[in-house]
Formats: C-alpha cells, sequence, structure tokens
C-alpha cells in the first residue's frame, strides 16, 4: 500500500500545482475582458478573437479544475446524509461511487472527445466568427481535463481504500477549517483592522 501511496501523493501534487494554475487563468480572462470592453467603447476596435480567449480560458478553468476540486473535496455532496453516517460508510460510498460512476463516466467522455480533438487537429478547424481562433485547444481540454479528473478518481480510491483496510487516516475527515472558511476569517479580520484605522 506505501507505493500506492505514494503514487496518490504524486497525482495530488499533479493536480494540486494544475489547479492552482488555472485560477490564474480567472485573472486572465477578466483582464481580457476589461480590455476587450476599454478598446470597444473608447477606440470603436474589438475582435471576436477577444470574446472566444474567454470562453477558452473559462472552458480551462472548468475543465481542468475538476480533479482539483475533487482533491479538495470541494465537489457537491449531501453533507445532510452524509454527515449522519460513520466514516466508514461514507468512504465505502465514495469507493463505490468512484468505481461505478465516476471512471466510466470519465472513460466515455475523455474517448468521445478525443476524436473531435483529433479532427480538429488534423484538419487546423478554425471558429467560423470573422477574427475567430482555432478551435482544437479548446476541444483538447475535454479529454485532458476528464484524464485528470480520472486520475484524482484513482488517487482517492487508493487512499479511501488505506482507511478502510490498512488504518490510514479518513480522507473525509475535516479536522480544520475549510480553505474558504479561512478566506472568509481573513476577509472579517481586514473588515474589522480597516474599521478600527478609520475610528
Amino acid at each position: 500500500m506505501k507505493s500506492l501511496m505514494l503514487i496518490a501523493r504524486g497525482i495530488d501534487l499533479l493536480n494540486g500545482t494544475i489547479g492552482k494554475l488555472a485560477m490564474w487563468l480567472i485573472l486572465a480572462a477578466t483582464l481580457i475582458s476589461a480590455g476587450n470592453a476599454i478598446s470597444r467603447k473608447a477606440f470603436n476596435l474589438s475582435s471576436n478573437a477577444f470574446l472566444e480567449i474567454q470562453w477558452y480560458l473559462f472552458a480551462a478553468v472548468f475543465m481542468l479544475g475538476g480533479g482539483y476540486a475533487f482533491l479538495r473535496n470541494a465537489h457537491v455532496r449531501i453533507d445532510v446524509l452524509s454527515g449522519r453516517l460513520s466514516p466508514r460508510a461514507r468512504n465505502w460510498i465514495d469507493v463505490v461511487g468512484i468505481l461505478v460512476f465516476l471512471f466510466p463516466l470519465c472513460y466515455m467522455l475523455a474517448s468521445m472527445g478525443w476524436p473531435v480533438f483529433a479532427r480538429a487537429w488534423a484538419s487546423g478547424e478554425i471558429s467560423s466568427s470573422a477574427g475567430g481562433l482555432v478551435r482544437w485547444p479548446v476541444y483538447g481540454l475535454i479529454p485532458l481535463g476528464f484524464a485528470l479528473l480520472a486520475l484524482q478518481g484513482l488517487s482517492e480510491l487508493i487512499k479511501r481504500l488505506n482507511f478502510l483496510f490498512c488504518a490510514g487516516p479518513d480522507p473525509l475527515s475535516h479536522t480544520g477549517p475549510s480553505e474558504t472558511e479561512l478566506l472568509a476569517q481573513e476577509i472579517a479580520a481586514a473588515e474589522k483592522a480597516a474599521a478600527g484605522a478609520h475610528k
């Protein structure tokens, strides 16, 4: 199991790195959107390429962030129900969900997305909009994103089996505040400090 846990840690590192880099794409999309709006209003200059690159960046955040969301346990859960179950029951539910639903879904969507990407790559498909972009990069996000999600599913499966059969740590335990709760605490502290400075 130690070698499997090393694989899981490697996958976690990969998806963690990609997820954190993908966050910067949100800033890039925002800056491009603002720049496009300013150039259109101030100079009457615009291009469909600016609109399409925003869509591409949003697609990249969404597709590349799936594995990261699974790593951080930030995906949708029915906490009202799962909170009443024992840790072993919650982990068994995840094991079944990963094997029965996640892996087949990732395989199906990645295998359906690959031919679309390959055709666009071979043909050099370009958007039908004037000044539009080539399509293969955004099509390539589909198989890549589901491959990363499947890899993270493998990592999560290993961690849950380690907990169930080898007395490893519970991957679903919440030992401290989430990143969202920490961010909310930081914002509240900054607001309190700002209010104290104005007095």
